[in-house]
């Protein structure tokens, strides 16, 4: 029986002539025949004729769990009915590492905990290699860059399907001059730009993709530095690695330079594009083209100098 079940019937079929009844719960008196005894305003006698003698328990919670007696006297002997009462609670997550940002080769201690009844079963999986550990805590000893990812912790007792959240693990380079020959940059490298014809009256996207560990932040600005905000005909939309520039009804203030800067705490990388109306380009020459730029933490270029001297 889940809790908060909507209603629970507690049904003693009598088939004899009955003198005198009971419905007990452990030592504590429910029913006496229509008499109430419990000040459980959730108890209701349901039934109490010569034949049926049950008892309702509405919205049941854990401590309702336990034996129940139904006693009654027949042809002059006594006679008890037992029925005992299990509550189970589908398997819950209640407190779960939040997300984390660590340097490689650091130690990674991640937490699930979870209730329920039975008591529930909690599994870490690693998303990426399919890898499962058993049990609330998840020990990941100096941590290497391949294993940043989504790691989901399972829980389940059988009652009700499992409950299951992620934890997001980022790994910041140690050395970022020797990661950058073997991973991805570390700074936002923005890969995706181009100018964009658009009509008046019509939709209109600029796209801005940027591969970073830790993951980009993005802001767009005009060709007048000024940074671009949200209204009626525009919306900035930011994803996983990149940033969407949604016009919904492009006018002709609308025309003109984006600039989309990505950066995380390794640099910054930014790109220029042009919305322009079509056929507005032409006989311009190729200096048109959307332009990029990167900028990278000036301590990423020391350690650079660093190593070489060794």
């Amino acid at each position: 029986m889940h809790p908060n079940h909507s209603l629970l019937s507690h049904r003693c079929r009598i088939d004899e002539e009955v003198t005198h009844k009971a419905w007990l719960n452990r030592s504590n008196i429910l029913f006496t025949g229509t008499d109430k005894w419990s000040l459980d305003k959730r108890v209701t006698l349901a039934n109490s004729n010569n034949s049926d003698f049950s008892i309702h328990i509405d919205k049941v919670q854990v401590t309702d769990e336990g034996p129940y007696t139904c006693t009654f006297q027949a042809n002059n002997k006594p006679r008890i009915a037992n029925v005992y009462l299990i509550v189970q609670v589908p398997a819950r997550i209640v407190n779960i590492s939040k997300n984390v940002s660590v340097n490689e080769g650091e130690n990674v201690n991640l937490f699930c905990l979870a209730v329920g009844r039975p008591e529930p079963t909690v599994t870490w999986k690693d998303q990426k290699y399919g890898m499962v550990s058993e049990g609330e805590f998840l020990d990941i000893t100096e941590i290497k860059r391949q294993q940043a990812e989504d790691y989901e912790c399972i829980t389940h007792n059988g009652v009700a399907p499992p409950d299951q959240r992620k934890v997001k693990v980022t790994v910041n380079c140690k050395y970022p001059s020797i990661c950058r020959t073997q991973w991805p940059c570390d700074p936002p490298m923005i890969t995706d730009m181009k100018n964009l014809p658009a009509h008046l009256g019509k939709t209109a996207i600029l796209r801005c993709e940027a591969m970073a560990v830790p993951p980009a932040s993005f802001e767009w600005y005009r060709d007048d530095h000024r940074p671009v905000e949200n209204d009626n005909t525009l919306r900035i939309k930011n994803e996983k690695t990149r940033s969407l520039l949604l016009f919904t009804n492009v006018t002709e203030k609308h025309f003109g330079n984006y600039t989309c800067f990505a950066s995380n705490r390794l640099g910054a990388s930014n790109a220029s594009m042009l919305l322009f109306r079509p056929g507005a380009l032409q006989g311009r020459g190729s200096g048109l083209h959307a332009e990029m730029s990167v900028s990278v933490c000036a301590w990423v270029s020391l350690s650079a100098v660093l190593l070489l001297k060794v």
